[in-house]
């Protein structure tokens, strides 16, 4: 069906997940255009590689070339609004329009597909295995939700026999995923203004595993109790860990499966969640017949993903930029900074994704937050959402239980930190916070 089509129509091009499928289809010769409220880095790019965009909701934008129905596919995220002007324009006059999980699902569907999910981990993870496969010459195509350090990129290719994709839980997006190797990385409660409850979330993932092809294979974290191969770090699991160490900046472990072990394995991110990261990738590589010194050489030389405990600043003082924005990826932050630095004082900065998450975790952010020696919020990031009365950074503020703590607005940030005398900072969010991060090393610089 995709076939069909030589013209695709993005709205939201700009999102992690949406950009990445606009450079396949520019990679494939087809004609790509969209809309996004945010110029951003991605935009530019996109735009540098032929796709127009535009940055305002007015069907006028619209170019003339995507106003034939026959020819035109239009695709959407789910933080588009029902009622943005184009999408209701798209849908008024017949146009075949496809959510970005239903593309995913087509582009798969006849190719051998390893799908990676999870509440936690799935873009570090299939980050590792993407290199793993680029690293070792495999015909693949890779979409990942994240920026990969050593490819620069959230699309990976290198042929397009194996598809590689994340599998989002989101909107109950991964059911259109039918993979050959699927990939639970963790079950937390998250999305409750989807799923209502933990359990309603954990039977979305049991339809998830339920849709692997009947030859097909499951790894899942131990923790997930979901079945299939285990790993983590307790030697009941078939592959585990043992012997983990780290440095500042690397983590060192042994990897053990039926009664083998595959010692000093060197990774580039430190962080026991990391490193299970990198055990499950080296378990699907070895599940694709790559030899074990080729996985592990790959492991060395794997870079890192942006904005996934990434380093900003390593002197004079320690910046760290991390996706974190949900209580349990903050608490493995927090465990990482006091693994790495446990006599140097830090200072955490989050910035609040969605009202409903923060309503949803209000209590379990402020006890995660209050273990920072210093805690500053800055206000909440509503993406998709409206605000909702009562809920709001200075409502978390109140129930952190640490003197040390404030609001503060983005742009006062530089100045702030500046001046402080912490010599850790760790920026959290999944909003964008991350604007900030250049301007506040700068500053600590000059």
């Amino acid at each position: 069906m995709i076939k069909d089509y030589n013209r695709i129509y993005f709205l939201g091009i700009g999102g992690i997940g949406m950009s990445s499928l606009a450079f396949y289809f520019i990679n494939a010769n087809k004609f790509v255009a969209g809309y996004d409220k945010v110029n951003s880095l991605i935009t530019k790019s996109l735009s540098q590689k032929g796709a127009e965009i535009h940055y305002v909701d007015n069907t006028l934008s619209i170019p003339p070339e995507f106003l034939n129905t026959s020819d035109t596919l239009v695709v959407y995220t789910p933080a588009i609004s029902q009622y943005n002007k184009e999408f209701k324009y798209f849908k008024d006059k017949g146009y075949k329009i496809l959510k970005r999980s239903e593309l995913l699902g087509l582009i798969s569907e006849d190719k051998f597909c390893i799908a990676i999910g999870g509440t936690h981990g799935k873009t570090t993870t299939s980050s590792i295995l993407s290199h793993i496969l680029f690293d070792n010459n495999l015909s693949f195509t890779s979409f990942v939700g994240g920026i990969s350090e050593n490819y620069n990129s959230n699309l990976i290719q290198n042929g397009n026999d194996v598809i590689l994709v994340e599998a989002d839980e989101f909107d109950r997006s991964f059911h259109t995923l039918f993979p050959n190797i699927a990939c639970v990385t963790s079950v937390d409660p998250d999305h409750l203004d989807i799923y209502n409850s933990k359990e309603e979330l954990k039977k979305s993932f049991f339809q998830f595993i339920n849709n692997i092809k009947s030859e097909g294979i499951l790894f899942s974290n131990e923790k997930t109790l979901l079945g299939g191969v285990s790993y983590g770090f307790s030697s009941n699991c078939e592959y585990f860990i043992s012997n983990y160490s780290a440095t500042n900046y690397s983590s060192f472990f042994d990897i053990n499966h039926n009664g083998s072990i595959i010692a000093s394995i060197k990774f580039n991110m430190p962080g026991k969640h990391n490193a299970l990261n990198a055990l499950v990738a080296f378990a699907i590589g070895r599940e694709l017949n790559i030899d074990d010194n080729s996985i592990t050489n790959s492991l060395s030389t794997f870079l890192g993903v942006k904005r996934r405990f990434s380093y900003a600043l390593k002197s004079p003082k320690i910046i760290i930029d991390d996706y974190a924005h949900h209580p349990s990826e903050i608490k493995v932050v927090y465990d990482t900074v006091k693994d790495l630095y446990p006599d140097k004082s830090n200072t955490a900065i989050f910035q609040p994704h969605l009202y409903t998450r923060t309503r949803d975790f209000m209590y379990e952010f402020a006890e995660i937050l209050s273990k920072f020696d210093n805690i500053i919020l800055t206000e909440i990031y509503p993406a998709r959402e409206k605000p909702i009365t009562g809920i709001s950074s200075s409502k978390l503020l109140e129930l952190i239980n640490n003197k040390n703590k404030s609001v503060l607005k983005k742009s006062d940030l530089s100045h702030y930190l500046k001046e402080s005398e912490s010599e850790v900072f760790v920026i959290m969010g999944a909003g964008d916070i991350a604007d900030e991060v250049e301007l506040i090393k700068n500053n600590i610089l000059n």
